[in-house]
């Protein structure tokens, strides 16, 4: 089991992540208000501290999660590295669909972390939303066998 440590969202593509303490999650809209919430395959995104942890070592530099640009950061969890996983957050539903590969925009913020997040589907998964509803940080996460 792990805990939703965090979530994000932006309203528009290159806006500054705003973070919030709770979020409405539905099939939608993806997180409330977030610029990438329209139905599809990364409708929402996750990041596990464990891999955002292990890229910053690897540049040897500490940033905030945030400059990942995910939505949901999750600790002491180990992302599902294949598509067709569920993640359950509270109420919520999630299915994964892809590996989140990092763009050039990671270089622009921190030199070398789109290196960093290449292995191992460090830059997170993308996800589709099944069941929406509220999550909060501290909601306990998990993966529907």
């Amino acid at each position: 089991m792990g805990r939703l440590a965090g979530i994000a969202r932006r309203e528009k593509k290159r806006a500054p992540m705003e973070t919030l303490e709770s979020a409405q999650i539905s099939a939608k809209t993806g997180v409330a208000n977030d610029s990438r919430g329209k139905p599809g395959d990364r409708q929402v995104t996750l990041l596990s501290a464990r891999d955002w942890q292990a890229a910053c070592a690897d540049i040897g530099q500490e940033a905030p999660w945030t400059t990942r640009r995910a939505n949901l950061f999750i600790e002491d969890f180990d992302l599902p590295k294949e598509a067709g996983r569920i993640v359950a957050i509270g109420d919520v539903r999630l299915r994964t669909t892809i590996e989140i590969n990092p763009c050039s925009r990671m270089d622009e913020q921190v030199p070398g972390l789109t290196d960093a997040l290449q292995p191992d589907w460090r830059g997170g998964a993308g996800c589709e939303v099944l069941q929406g509803g509220t999550v909060t940080v501290g909601d306990t996460v998990t993966v529907i066998e």
